[in-house]
């Protein structure tokens, strides 16, 4: 990300991130879906595989939240994207970190947590670093259509530093599955 945004942050790198961000809970429950079909004597196996694919959706529906709040904040400010370096780039990021999350979910699933671990630990070191750098946030007050959905809070620095902290516990969960990386099929 770094290489190809830079180091400064911005509410567009956010938006790329989110986009990237779900990526690989996709492709995990894409495999556990195969892997339901194939192993669908054995129910002990199935809820197993069920309970990651649940998991790996909530997580991605997490991640779709950052970016429906961030595209609604960028539409807002009056941002105005552009076509290859804020659309097309971020899709072609995506369809690659799909297809390495797939294959490694598939051959060493400890090192797609792994990956995972590593996106996530960027993801909230970034908003977190965005949020100390920018304390005028602390008083920009947040409003969203999405507030319901996703919670309220008072100001977009306090909202952005909720994305953190899930952006943390993606990290954390990634980390304990590589502790039993056994693919449970």
């Amino acid at each position: 990300m770094d290489l190809v945004y830079g180091r400064t942050s911005r509410l567009s790198t956010f938006r790329v991130l989110e986009v990237v961000a779900r990526v690989p809970y996709q492709a995990w429950e894409s495999v556990a879906y195969v892997a339901e079909t194939h192993k669908s004597g054995s129910p002990a196996v199935a809820r197993r595989i069920q309970d990651r694919v649940e998991e790996a959706r909530h997580q991605q529906d997490n991640e779709l939240w950052h970016l429906l709040i961030l595209e609604e904040m960028l539409g807002s400010s009056g941002h105005r994207s552009r076509v290859l370096r804020d659309r097309v780039l971020p899709q072609v990021l995506a369809l690659v970190y799909y297809q390495i999350s797939w294959l490694l979910y598939v051959v060493r699933p400890a090192m797609a947590y792994r990956l995972n671990a590593d996106f996530e630990d960027h993801a909230e070191h970034t908003y977190m670093e965005f949020v100390r750098d920018h304390p005028e946030l602390d008083d920009a007050p947040w409003d969203s259509e999405f507030a319901t959905d996703y919670g309220h809070h008072d100001t977009i620095a306090e909202l952005l530093r909720r994305i953190a902290l899930d952006e943390r516990e993606h990290k954390e969960s990634s980390e304990e599955r590589m502790t039993h990386a056994r693919f449970e099929a």
